[in-house]
Protein backbone atom coordinates (compact mmCIF):
# COMPACT_ATOMS: atom_id res chain seq x y z
CA UNK A 1 0.00 0.00 0.00
CA UNK A 2 1.16 3.61 -0.53
CA UNK A 3 2.01 5.86 2.08
CA UNK A 4 -0.94 8.21 3.67
CA UNK A 5 -3.57 5.90 1.72
CA UNK A 6 -6.35 5.52 3.24
CA UNK A 7 -7.11 1.93 5.25
CA UNK A 8 -10.00 1.53 3.32
CA UNK A 9 -9.50 0.88 0.00
CA UNK A 10 -11.39 2.50 -2.79
CA UNK A 11 -10.46 0.91 -6.28
CA UNK A 12 -12.09 2.82 -9.32
CA UNK A 13 -12.96 0.82 -12.44
CA UNK A 14 -11.29 1.98 -15.45
CA UNK A 15 -12.14 2.28 -19.44
CA UNK A 16 -9.11 1.92 -21.46
CA UNK A 17 -10.82 3.35 -24.47
CA UNK A 18 -9.72 7.15 -25.09
CA UNK A 19 -7.40 6.19 -28.02
CA UNK A 20 -7.76 5.26 -31.77
CA UNK A 21 -7.42 1.77 -32.77
CA UNK A 22 -7.65 -0.07 -36.50
CA UNK A 23 -10.93 -1.99 -34.97
CA UNK A 24 -12.73 0.93 -34.03
CA UNK A 25 -11.73 2.93 -37.53
CA UNK A 26 -13.42 0.03 -39.17
CA UNK A 27 -16.15 -0.08 -37.18
CA UNK A 28 -16.85 3.44 -36.19
CA UNK A 29 -15.22 5.47 -38.72
CA UNK A 30 -11.35 6.57 -38.48
CA UNK A 31 -10.24 8.01 -35.94
CA UNK A 32 -13.17 7.01 -33.36
CA UNK A 33 -12.40 6.81 -29.63
CA UNK A 34 -15.24 7.10 -26.39
CA UNK A 35 -14.94 10.66 -26.76
CA UNK A 36 -16.54 10.80 -30.00
CA UNK A 37 -19.62 9.72 -28.54
CA UNK A 38 -19.12 12.05 -25.45
CA UNK A 39 -19.21 15.41 -27.40
CA UNK A 40 -22.26 14.18 -29.75
CA UNK A 41 -24.76 13.45 -26.44
CA UNK A 42 -27.60 16.38 -26.09
CA UNK A 43 -30.03 16.78 -22.93
CA UNK A 44 -33.05 15.34 -24.02
CA UNK A 45 -35.85 16.61 -21.19
CA UNK A 46 -35.36 20.00 -18.79
CA UNK A 47 -32.38 19.62 -16.30
CA UNK A 48 -31.00 16.57 -18.02
CA UNK A 49 -27.21 16.66 -17.27
CA UNK A 50 -25.56 16.15 -21.43
CA UNK A 51 -23.27 16.72 -22.92
CA UNK A 52 -20.66 15.52 -19.70
CA UNK A 53 -17.54 17.61 -20.64
CA UNK A 54 -14.25 16.94 -18.91
CA UNK A 55 -12.56 19.84 -17.47
CA UNK A 56 -9.01 19.29 -15.45
CA UNK A 57 -7.89 16.74 -17.72
CA UNK A 58 -9.64 17.31 -21.08
CA UNK A 59 -9.85 15.21 -24.13
CA UNK A 60 -6.65 13.33 -22.86
CA UNK A 61 -4.97 10.18 -24.96
CA UNK A 62 -4.31 7.29 -23.45
CA UNK A 63 -1.25 6.93 -25.71
CA UNK A 64 0.15 9.74 -23.83
CA UNK A 65 1.92 8.72 -21.02
CA UNK A 66 1.21 12.35 -19.67
CA UNK A 67 -2.20 11.67 -19.66
CA UNK A 68 -1.92 8.47 -17.55
CA UNK A 69 0.64 9.80 -15.12
CA UNK A 70 -2.11 13.02 -14.69
CA UNK A 71 -4.91 10.46 -14.25
CA UNK A 72 -2.94 8.53 -11.41
CA UNK A 73 -1.58 11.64 -9.61
CA UNK A 74 -5.05 12.96 -9.51
CA UNK A 75 -6.72 9.89 -8.19
CA UNK A 76 -4.20 9.75 -6.09
CA UNK A 77 -4.68 12.94 -4.45
CA UNK A 78 -8.24 12.25 -3.34
CA UNK A 79 -7.73 9.02 -1.93
CA UNK A 80 -8.63 6.39 -4.79
CA UNK A 81 -6.09 3.41 -3.62
CA UNK A 82 -5.89 2.02 -7.44
CA UNK A 83 -7.38 1.36 -10.76
CA UNK A 84 -9.04 -1.99 -11.91
CA UNK A 85 -8.33 -1.95 -16.12
CA UNK A 86 -11.40 -3.63 -17.85
CA UNK A 87 -9.26 -6.13 -19.92
CA UNK A 88 -10.33 -7.25 -23.29
CA UNK A 89 -9.45 -10.57 -24.54
CA UNK A 90 -11.45 -12.65 -27.09
CA UNK A 91 -9.16 -16.47 -27.61
CA UNK A 92 -5.83 -14.88 -27.68
CA UNK A 93 -6.52 -11.50 -29.13
CA UNK A 94 -6.24 -8.82 -26.94
CA UNK A 95 -8.16 -4.71 -28.24
CA UNK A 96 -7.27 -1.34 -26.52
CA UNK A 97 -4.38 -3.36 -24.80
CA UNK A 98 -1.87 -0.45 -25.42
CA UNK A 99 -2.36 2.00 -22.29
CA UNK A 100 -2.23 -1.02 -20.25
CA UNK A 101 0.88 -2.43 -21.57
CA UNK A 102 2.28 0.64 -21.54
CA UNK A 103 1.67 0.96 -17.95
CA UNK A 104 3.13 -2.33 -17.69
CA UNK A 105 6.38 -2.14 -19.40
CA UNK A 106 7.19 1.49 -18.07
CA UNK A 107 6.55 0.90 -14.65
CA UNK A 108 4.68 4.34 -14.90
CA UNK A 109 2.61 5.81 -13.23
CA UNK A 110 3.28 3.94 -9.86
CA UNK A 111 0.02 3.16 -8.99
CA UNK A 112 -1.94 0.25 -7.58
CA UNK A 113 -3.77 -1.79 -10.79
CA UNK A 114 -6.03 -4.97 -10.88
CA UNK A 115 -7.87 -6.22 -13.93
CA UNK A 116 -11.31 -7.45 -14.90
CA UNK A 117 -11.65 -9.26 -17.81
CA UNK A 118 -14.52 -7.55 -19.72
CA UNK A 119 -15.74 -10.92 -21.05
CA UNK A 120 -19.08 -10.05 -23.15
CA UNK A 121 -19.20 -9.78 -26.88
CA UNK A 122 -18.12 -6.55 -28.34
CA UNK A 123 -21.83 -5.31 -30.22
CA UNK A 124 -22.65 -2.46 -32.27
CA UNK A 125 -25.39 -1.96 -29.49
CA UNK A 126 -22.80 -1.85 -26.35
CA UNK A 127 -24.86 -4.57 -24.49
CA UNK A 128 -22.56 -7.69 -24.64
CA UNK A 129 -25.32 -9.54 -26.49
CA UNK A 130 -25.40 -12.05 -29.37
CA UNK A 131 -26.82 -9.47 -31.78
CA UNK A 132 -25.00 -7.51 -34.45
CA UNK A 133 -21.58 -9.29 -32.62
CA UNK A 134 -18.06 -7.47 -33.41
CA UNK A 135 -16.14 -9.53 -31.65
CA UNK A 136 -17.40 -12.89 -30.33
CA UNK A 137 -16.06 -14.51 -27.30
CA UNK A 138 -15.36 -18.35 -27.73
CA UNK A 139 -14.39 -20.80 -24.18
CA UNK A 140 -11.74 -23.44 -24.17
CA UNK A 141 -9.56 -25.21 -22.09
CA UNK A 142 -6.61 -24.29 -23.68
CA UNK A 143 -7.83 -20.73 -24.28
CA UNK A 144 -8.57 -20.42 -20.08
CA UNK A 145 -4.53 -22.14 -20.17
CA UNK A 146 -3.19 -19.28 -22.52
CA UNK A 147 -5.34 -16.01 -20.91
CA UNK A 148 -3.38 -16.69 -17.40
CA UNK A 149 -0.09 -16.99 -18.53
CA UNK A 150 -0.50 -14.41 -20.95
CA UNK A 151 -1.08 -11.91 -17.51
CA UNK A 152 1.45 -13.38 -15.91
CA UNK A 153 4.50 -10.49 -15.95
CA UNK A 154 1.25 -7.98 -14.57
CA UNK A 155 0.33 -10.68 -11.55
CA UNK A 156 3.83 -10.45 -10.97
CA UNK A 157 4.13 -6.58 -11.03
CA UNK A 158 4.93 -5.11 -7.64
CA UNK A 159 1.72 -2.66 -8.46
CA UNK A 160 -1.06 -5.28 -8.72
CA UNK A 161 -3.45 -4.89 -5.93
CA UNK A 162 -3.36 -8.22 -4.02
CA UNK A 163 -5.63 -9.54 -0.89
CA UNK A 164 -3.56 -11.57 1.93
CA UNK A 165 -1.09 -11.73 -0.90
CA UNK A 166 -2.88 -13.09 -3.44
CA UNK A 167 -3.39 -11.09 -7.26
CA UNK A 168 -7.15 -9.71 -7.35
CA UNK A 169 -8.50 -10.76 -10.70
CA UNK A 170 -12.30 -10.35 -11.66
CA UNK A 171 -14.50 -11.40 -14.42
CA UNK A 172 -17.53 -9.16 -15.25
CA UNK A 173 -19.82 -11.69 -16.35
CA UNK A 174 -18.73 -15.02 -14.67
CA UNK A 175 -22.45 -16.54 -15.60
CA UNK A 176 -21.65 -16.94 -19.34
CA UNK A 177 -18.80 -18.98 -18.73
CA UNK A 178 -19.64 -22.34 -19.79
CA UNK A 179 -18.39 -24.29 -16.62
CA UNK A 180 -17.01 -21.60 -14.89
CA UNK A 181 -15.99 -23.84 -12.03
CA UNK A 182 -13.44 -25.43 -14.48
CA UNK A 183 -12.11 -22.48 -15.16
CA UNK A 184 -11.69 -20.80 -12.36
CA UNK A 185 -9.63 -24.39 -11.38
CA UNK A 186 -7.94 -24.37 -14.72
CA UNK A 187 -6.86 -20.18 -13.83
CA UNK A 188 -5.87 -21.88 -10.02
CA UNK A 189 -3.93 -24.59 -11.27
CA UNK A 190 -1.50 -22.51 -13.92
CA UNK A 191 -0.97 -20.00 -11.20
CA UNK A 192 0.65 -22.16 -9.20
CA UNK A 193 2.51 -23.38 -11.76
CA UNK A 194 3.44 -20.22 -12.59
CA UNK A 195 5.06 -19.41 -9.05
CA UNK A 196 2.38 -17.27 -8.04
CA UNK A 197 0.43 -18.63 -5.91
CA UNK A 198 -3.14 -18.44 -5.44
CA UNK A 199 -5.40 -15.91 -6.93
CA UNK A 200 -8.07 -13.95 -5.19
CA UNK A 201 -10.89 -14.42 -7.72
CA UNK A 202 -13.92 -12.41 -7.70
CA UNK A 203 -17.00 -12.36 -10.05
CA UNK A 204 -18.95 -9.16 -10.88
CA UNK A 205 -22.67 -9.01 -9.58
CA UNK A 206 -23.80 -7.10 -12.95
CA UNK A 207 -27.03 -6.32 -13.86
CA UNK A 208 -27.73 -9.49 -15.83
CA UNK A 209 -29.76 -12.38 -15.05
CA UNK A 210 -27.62 -15.31 -13.65
CA UNK A 211 -25.03 -13.08 -12.18
CA UNK A 212 -26.64 -13.15 -8.41
CA UNK A 213 -25.27 -16.42 -6.58
CA UNK A 214 -22.89 -17.59 -4.37
CA UNK A 215 -19.36 -16.88 -5.86
CA UNK A 216 -17.97 -19.97 -4.43
CA UNK A 217 -20.21 -22.37 -6.07
CA UNK A 218 -18.60 -20.89 -9.14
CA UNK A 219 -14.91 -21.09 -8.00
CA UNK A 220 -14.91 -17.37 -7.09
CA UNK A 221 -13.60 -15.90 -3.54
CA UNK A 222 -15.94 -13.31 -3.35
CA UNK A 223 -18.67 -10.85 -5.43
CA UNK A 224 -18.40 -7.55 -6.11
CA UNK A 225 -21.37 -5.16 -6.20
CA UNK A 226 -21.76 -3.15 -9.80
CA UNK A 227 -23.77 -0.49 -9.62
CA UNK A 228 -26.66 1.29 -10.42
CA UNK A 229 -28.48 -1.97 -9.73
CA UNK A 230 -31.47 -1.34 -11.92
CA UNK A 231 -33.27 -4.55 -10.74
CA UNK A 232 -33.16 -3.58 -7.12
CA UNK A 233 -36.75 -2.13 -6.21
CA UNK A 234 -35.67 1.23 -8.52
CA UNK A 235 -38.53 1.79 -10.50
CA UNK A 236 -38.89 4.25 -13.60
CA UNK A 237 -39.87 7.65 -13.24
CA UNK A 238 -43.62 7.83 -14.27
CA UNK A 239 -45.13 10.96 -16.02
CA UNK A 240 -48.39 12.07 -14.43
CA UNK A 241 -51.74 12.54 -16.43
CA UNK A 242 -51.09 16.30 -17.34
CA UNK A 243 -48.14 14.89 -18.97
CA UNK A 244 -49.57 12.36 -20.55
CA UNK A 245 -52.09 14.41 -21.80
CA UNK A 246 -49.13 17.31 -22.91
CA UNK A 247 -47.72 13.91 -24.78
CA UNK A 248 -50.49 13.03 -27.06
CA UNK A 249 -50.15 16.09 -27.85
CA UNK A 250 -47.20 16.73 -29.47
CA UNK A 251 -46.25 19.31 -26.50
CA UNK A 252 -44.05 17.32 -24.33
CA UNK A 253 -40.90 15.20 -25.53
CA UNK A 254 -40.76 11.06 -25.84
CA UNK A 255 -37.53 10.98 -23.76
CA UNK A 256 -39.64 9.11 -20.86
CA UNK A 257 -41.03 6.85 -23.21
CA UNK A 258 -38.26 5.79 -25.53
CA UNK A 259 -35.53 5.78 -22.42
CA UNK A 260 -35.28 4.16 -18.76
CA UNK A 261 -34.95 6.97 -16.54
CA UNK A 262 -34.40 6.63 -13.49
CA UNK A 263 -34.11 8.83 -9.92
CA UNK A 264 -30.70 8.79 -8.14
CA UNK A 265 -32.23 10.08 -4.73
CA UNK A 266 -34.24 7.11 -5.09
CA UNK A 267 -31.05 4.75 -6.18
CA UNK A 268 -29.34 5.75 -3.32
CA UNK A 269 -32.20 5.29 -1.02
CA UNK A 270 -32.34 2.09 -2.21
CA UNK A 271 -28.94 0.66 -2.41
CA UNK A 272 -28.76 2.18 1.87
CA UNK A 273 -31.35 -0.96 2.81
CA UNK A 274 -30.15 -3.31 0.28
CA UNK A 275 -30.25 -6.10 2.65
CA UNK A 276 -26.87 -8.65 3.10
CA UNK A 277 -26.27 -11.79 1.34
CA UNK A 278 -24.42 -14.58 2.70
CA UNK A 279 -21.68 -14.98 1.04
CA UNK A 280 -18.66 -12.60 0.64
CA UNK A 281 -19.22 -9.51 -1.09
CA UNK A 282 -17.63 -6.11 -1.87
CA UNK A 283 -19.83 -3.11 -1.80
CA UNK A 284 -19.40 -0.56 -5.19
CA UNK A 285 -21.04 2.81 -5.25
CA UNK A 286 -21.35 5.03 -8.78
CA UNK A 287 -20.86 8.96 -8.75
CA UNK A 288 -24.10 8.95 -11.83
CA UNK A 289 -25.12 6.96 -14.78
CA UNK A 290 -26.27 8.31 -18.29
CA UNK A 291 -25.29 6.34 -21.19
CA UNK A 292 -27.34 8.56 -23.61
CA UNK A 293 -24.05 9.26 -25.07
CA UNK A 294 -23.75 5.59 -26.61
CA UNK A 295 -28.20 5.34 -27.25
CA UNK A 296 -30.45 7.11 -28.99
CA UNK A 297 -33.23 5.29 -27.68
CA UNK A 298 -33.22 3.22 -24.64
CA UNK A 299 -30.67 4.96 -22.89
CA UNK A 300 -30.70 3.99 -19.07
CA UNK A 301 -30.75 7.37 -16.73
CA UNK A 302 -30.19 8.20 -13.50
CA UNK A 303 -31.19 11.89 -13.19
CA UNK A 304 -29.91 14.36 -10.52
CA UNK A 305 -27.41 12.29 -9.18
CA UNK A 306 -25.30 15.55 -6.48
CA UNK A 307 -21.70 14.72 -4.89
CA UNK A 308 -24.27 15.27 -1.94
CA UNK A 309 -26.09 12.28 -2.42
CA UNK A 310 -22.84 10.56 -3.37
CA UNK A 311 -21.07 10.87 -0.61
CA UNK A 312 -23.95 9.95 1.41
CA UNK A 313 -24.09 6.20 -0.36
CA UNK A 314 -20.04 6.07 -0.07
CA UNK A 315 -20.92 6.30 3.74
CA UNK A 316 -23.35 3.84 3.81
CA UNK A 317 -21.28 1.12 1.52
CA UNK A 318 -18.22 1.23 3.72
CA UNK A 319 -20.40 0.86 6.44
CA UNK A 320 -21.39 -2.57 4.89
CA UNK A 321 -17.61 -4.07 3.79
CA UNK A 322 -18.22 -7.40 4.66
CA UNK A 323 -15.11 -8.19 6.69
CA UNK A 324 -12.59 -6.83 9.67
CA UNK A 325 -9.48 -8.52 7.65
CA UNK A 326 -7.77 -4.80 7.19
CA UNK A 327 -6.86 -6.49 3.40
CA UNK A 328 -10.52 -6.82 2.57
CA UNK A 329 -11.42 -3.43 3.64
CA UNK A 330 -12.19 -2.70 -0.39
CA UNK A 331 -14.66 -0.40 -1.71
CA UNK A 332 -15.54 -0.49 -5.64
CA UNK A 333 -16.62 2.94 -7.38
CA UNK A 334 -18.09 2.89 -11.04
CA UNK A 335 -15.86 4.35 -12.42
CA UNK A 336 -13.28 6.62 -12.47
CA UNK A 337 -13.72 7.41 -16.31
CA UNK A 338 -17.04 6.23 -17.96
CA UNK A 339 -17.70 9.24 -19.76
CA UNK A 340 -19.78 7.98 -22.25
CA UNK A 341 -21.94 6.51 -19.72
CA UNK A 342 -21.59 9.50 -17.78
CA UNK A 343 -20.25 7.76 -15.31
CA UNK A 344 -16.75 9.43 -13.79
CA UNK A 345 -14.54 10.55 -10.95
CA UNK A 346 -12.84 12.84 -13.54
CA UNK A 347 -13.63 16.19 -12.58
CA UNK A 348 -16.41 17.35 -15.47
CA UNK A 349 -17.39 21.35 -16.27
CA UNK A 350 -20.05 20.95 -14.11
CA UNK A 351 -18.90 19.76 -10.76
CA UNK A 352 -15.32 20.14 -11.47
CA UNK A 353 -13.67 17.99 -8.32
CA UNK A 354 -16.62 17.67 -6.55
CA UNK A 355 -17.01 14.17 -6.26
CA UNK A 356 -13.21 13.92 -5.90
CA UNK A 357 -13.62 15.66 -2.63
CA UNK A 358 -16.88 13.81 -1.29
CA UNK A 359 -14.87 10.41 -2.37
CA UNK A 360 -11.66 12.38 0.03
CA UNK A 361 -13.99 13.15 3.09
CA UNK A 362 -15.84 9.61 3.26
CA UNK A 363 -12.75 7.60 3.43
CA UNK A 364 -10.53 9.76 5.50
CA UNK A 365 -13.33 9.88 8.34
CA UNK A 366 -13.41 6.37 7.73
CA UNK A 367 -9.72 6.25 8.74
CA UNK A 368 -10.32 8.05 11.81
CA UNK A 369 -14.12 6.10 12.81
CA UNK A 370 -16.01 9.34 12.65
CA UNK A 371 -18.40 8.03 9.81
CA UNK A 372 -21.51 9.20 10.83
CA UNK A 373 -24.45 6.52 11.94
CA UNK A 374 -27.39 8.74 10.52
CA UNK A 375 -26.84 9.93 6.96
CA UNK A 376 -25.59 13.63 6.71
CA UNK A 377 -28.20 14.03 3.90
CA UNK A 378 -31.20 14.00 3.31
CA UNK A 379 -32.59 12.11 0.60
CA UNK A 380 -34.90 13.82 -0.84
CA UNK A 381 -37.29 12.13 -3.60
CA UNK A 382 -37.41 13.34 -6.79
CA UNK A 383 -40.31 11.71 -8.34
CA UNK A 384 -42.28 14.82 -8.40
CA UNK A 385 -39.54 16.94 -10.43
CA UNK A 386 -40.12 17.86 -14.09
CA UNK A 387 -39.00 16.91 -16.68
Amino acid sequence: MLNNQPSVRAIAFYLPQYHPIPENDVWWGKGFTEWTNVTKAKPLFSGHYQPHLPADLGFYDLRLPEARESQAELAREYGIHGFCYYHYWFNGRRILERPFNEVLTSGKPDFPFCLCWANENWTRAWDGNEKNVLLEQKYSEEDDRHHIRSLVNAFRDERYIRIDGKPLFLVYRASIIPDPLKTTSIWREEAHKLGLGEFYLCKVESNFSGERIDPEKLGFDAAIEFQPDCNHGCPKLRRNRFWRLLRRSKLADKSYEVNNIFDYAKLVENMSQKQPVEYKRFPCVTPSWDNTARRSTGAVVFRDSTPELYEQWLVQAIKKIPTSNPDERIVFINAWNEWGEGCHLEPCQKWGRDYLEATRRVLLEADSNTLSTESKFQVISLQNVKG
